[in-house]
């Protein structure tokens, strides 16, 4: 069994140069496997060795240089939280949030990586090594660590190197060590040392010794019965992330960068929106503009809305460099799917911002898409520089009013290729349209992805019912006026909302039996013919009575 300060400890694992580009890395401390890879934007993962859906190590996984993929059945794993970001075998859903594989803490000093299989103490301190020194080639050793330690302390002392040993096993070790000084021909240097530490190695391992136990692995696993589930309802607005940027991105829209206070960000998918509460007491929905290669901070694009309630003017006017923000953790209800032959990306003003995120995603991956970009004028086209990164994939439509807009929707939109998907965001009428025309032309519902920033067509609350919540053996009646989501949270029933519009998904719940007034704009029309589920933030019985899976 080992002890806190073991568990603790930084161990080196690896040296630097093992970590080569889009390459990962079998290390190990203490009988626990760890997958080491170093991402595109430098950052050095230490992970347990497993994917959490079948075991399969994640050493013989594919590093995409912002996700490290599982070769067994393509679970996608974000680079720093090593959150799932995707499966395949449920590509039209988030995965929840609860997916998520074991990190393990990880620095890369000088010319080593070391990790802890706990959090170390903060500020603890590696050990005291020559900061241009040469790093040896690491020798393995079938023998207990401590017996290496006093081995080489007699053997060589610490006079010109500084000798680690990373304890593999409780029976095996790898001998590391650091030069004082970096020679002029590294070459016959590096030759010698291993091959007086081969000579050591030899004769330690030749010594008579009983066996020795191996340390079994602590496995990290998640219900697999969760991995078809839709991410859980909002946490509330737990995070505290810092305003490390604001800058204009267009005419009336400004962009938010938000960094952790200390730590690394949730995981997050192409689509996912967060809860930002203000300094107003607001509390407003922003779509992540990020693509899976910037996980170190979040990006959303706020557009000016002066007829609006003074959320995006609390940002605009109030929200300065430095400021510290409550924020929710990311969820997702407008998931990308990454199965499709061609996606289209049909954006209309700063309903730019969740596309962005999935354009950035098939961008990195290589995956066919188009993307079409609709603005009143080239000022107003947000986040344009990133945009530009796309390439040829992005076309513009700049000044159209809202005939040519119909008909240039029209021309875009066609008849649907197979295994074509289609993606729309942005304002009311703009997305009606797109839909309709897509409808027209014979897509199926199934391959028409959009979401409504919020619900701007009438609904009417005037009239009186009864639900039944079924799991909870309890009736109850809602008032005139009174939402399903309030008229249970009466009765200490909770369920998760966050635009209270009907339009985000958020507070979906299943219904078992009755006829339902659908007013949400979340639900596509085979969803409200089911009569399955419903908003209940907006939506409420056609008929005296609904019986909901609650």
């Amino acid at each position: 069994m080992l002890n806190d300060e073991q568990r603790r400890a930084w161990q080196p694992v690896a040296s630097s140069t093992d970590l080569v580009a889009r390459h990962v890395f079998a290390g190990a401390i203490w009988g626990q496997e760890l997958a080491l890879w170093r991402a595109d934007d430098g950052h050095v993962n230490a992970w347990e060795n497993r994917c959490l859906h079948r075991g399969v190590r994640l050493t013989i996984g594919v590093n995409l240089g912002s996700e490290l993929m599982c070769q067994y059945h393509g679970w996608r794993y974000a680079n720093r939280t090593a959150g799932c970001t995707y499966i395949p075998a449920h590509p039209a859903d988030a995965p929840a949030r609860t997916i998520c594989n074991r990190v393990y803490p990880a620095v890369e000093r000088h010319g080593l990586v070391w990790a802890a299989l706990e959090g170390t103490v903060e500020g603890a301190a590696l050990p005291e090594l020559p900061m241009d020194g040469l790093v040896l080639r690491p020798v393995p050793v079938d023998v207990p660590p401590a017996e290496v330690e006093a081995a080489l302390a007699a053997e060589f002392g610490r006079d010109r190197v500084r000798w680690l040993v990373q304890p593999v096993d409780a029976g095996r070790s790898i001998i590391r060590g650091v030069l004082a000084e970096q020679p002029a021909e590294p070459l016959p240097v590096l030759r010698r040392w291993s091959a007086r530490l081969g000579r050591l190695r030899d004769r330690l391992e030749a010594l008579p010794r009983p066996p020795v136990a191996p340390i079994p692995p602590e496995l990290h696993r998640v219900d697999p019965a969760l991995a078809g589930l839709p991410e859980p309802g909002p946490a509330g607005t737990s995070l505290r992330l810092r305003v490390a940027r604001k800058w204009p991105v267009a005419e009336d829209v400004t962009a938010f960068r938000l960094a952790p206070l200390a730590g690394e960000l949730p995981a997050f998918q192409p689509g996912a929106h967060i809860d930002v509460a203000l300094p107003n007491g607001l509390t407003r929905q922003y779509s992540l503009t990020n693509g899976p290669d910037d996980t170190a901070a979040w990006v959303i694009g706020v557009k000016r809305e002066p007829a609006g309630l003074g959320g995006s003017t609390c940002l605009h006017d109030a929200v300065r460099e430095g400021d510290v923000l409550a924020v929710s953790p990311p969820r997702n209800n407008f998931p990308l799917r990454r199965d499709g032959l061609l996606t289209l990306f049909i954006a209309g003003g700063i309903g730019l911002t969740p596309l962005l995120a999935m354009a950035r995603t098939l961008h990195l991956a290589r995956l066919p898409y188009h993307f079409h970009a609709f603005a009143r004028s080239v000022a107003h086209l947000p986040f344009v520089d990133v945009l530009d990164g796309l390439g040829d994939a992005v076309e513009r439509h700049i000044g159209l009013d809202p005939a040519a807009t119909t008909a240039k929707l029209e021309a875009i939109i066609g008849t649907q290729g197979e295994k074509h998907e289609l993606y729309v965001c942005g304002p009311t009428p703009f997305l009606d349209a797109a839909r309709a025309i897509a409808a027209a032309k014979g897509w199926p519902d199934t391959a028409v992805h959009f979401e409504y920033f919020k619900n701007e067509r009438p609904r009417d609350a005037s009239n009186a019912f009864e639900v039944a919540l079924a799991r909870s053996a309890l009736t109850l009646d809602v008032a005139p006026g009174q939402s399903i989501v309030e008229a249970v949270a009466a009765h200490g029933i909770h369920i998760p909302t966050s635009c209270a519009q009907g339009a985000c998904g958020t507070c979906r719940v299943g219904v078992i039996e009755g006829a339902i007034d659908h007013q949400d704009v979340h639900l596509t029309p085979s969803e409200k013919a089911r009569g399955d589920c419903l908003m209940a933030c907006v939506s409420r019985a056609a008929a005296g009575r609904l019986v909901l899976d609650l």
